[in-house]
C-alpha cells in the first residue's frame, strides 16, 4: 500500500530498495529556507539489523507493508526460541527470541502476546501495554524529600532497573509500561 511520506510514522514497516525496514523513531519534518520540503526517517533492516537513515521528499510515496497479526499465548523458552502456541488452534510454534529485543525482560509465563508476520515469516511481537511486577530491591526514602519533583531508583523481579516514587518499597507491587520500562502506578492488589 502506497503512503505519502508525510504519512510515515514510528513502527511502520516499508518496503524500500527491495528490503522491509522497521521505522525505529518518529520522523524529522524539516522545511528548509530553500527547497523542498523533506522527512528524515532511521530505519532498521528486519533480517539483519542494519540501520539506515534515508530522507524522503514530502512529496514522494513510499511503501508500507500490510503486516498480518495473530493472538499467540508464550509458554516457555527453548534454547534462543520461545514457544507460543494459536489461541485458535492451539498450535505450537517457536520464534527466535531477538525479535522482542529490549522488551524480552516483560515476557511473563502464558502471556498473551501479538505476532506480526509478513507472508508467513515474523518480524515483530506486541506485549501487552503494562505489566505487574514485584519490586526486589529499593532504595530507602530519604526524610525531607518531596514526592512530587523526586524518584528513586529500584531494581524490578525481572532485573530491569526503573524509576519508581519515594514511596514505593521492596514487596510493592507496580504496574510498568512495556514500552518505554517506565512506572505507573502501584498495583492494586
Amino acid at each position: 500500500m502506497k503512503i505519502n511520506a508525510n504519512s510515515i510514522r514510528m513502527g511502520n514497516v516499508l518496503e524500500h530498495k527491495n528490503r522491509l525496514w522497521m521505522v525505529m523513531k518518529q520522523p524529522d519534518h524539516t522545511m528548509p529556507g530553500k527547497g523542498g520540503a523533506f522527512i528524515q526517517v532511521e530505519m532498521r533492516d528486519i533480517k539483519s539489523g542494519t540501520k539506515l537513515n534515508e530522507r524522503f521528499r514530502s512529496t514522494e510515496n513510499i511503501e508500507k507493508v500490510r503486516l498480518d497479526q495473530k493472538q499467540y499465548q508464550y509458554l516457555y523458552m527453548e534454547g534462543d526460541n520461545m514457544a507460543l502456541m494459536d489461541n485458535e488452534s492451539f498450535e505450537q510454534i517457536l520464534v527466535d527470541k531477538t525479535i522482542l529485543g529490549d522488551k524480552l525482560n516483560f515476557l511473563q509465563d502464558n502471556m498473551t502476546v501479538t505476532l506480526e508476520t509478513y507472508q508467513d515469516d515474523p518480524i515483530g511481537m506486541l506485549l501487552p501495554e503494562t505489566v505487574i511486577l514485584e519490586v526486589s530491591e529499593a532504595e530507602p526514602v530519604v526524610k525531607g524529600q518531596t514526592a512530587a519533583a523526586s524518584y528513586k531508583p529500584a531494581i524490578l523481579e525481572n532485573g530491569v532497573r526503573i524509576m519508581v516514587p519515594p514511596f514505593v518499597v521492596i514487596g510493592d507491587k507496580v504496574v510498568v509500561r512495556t514500552e518505554d520500562a517506565s512506572y505507573l502506578e502501584r498495583a492494586k492488589v
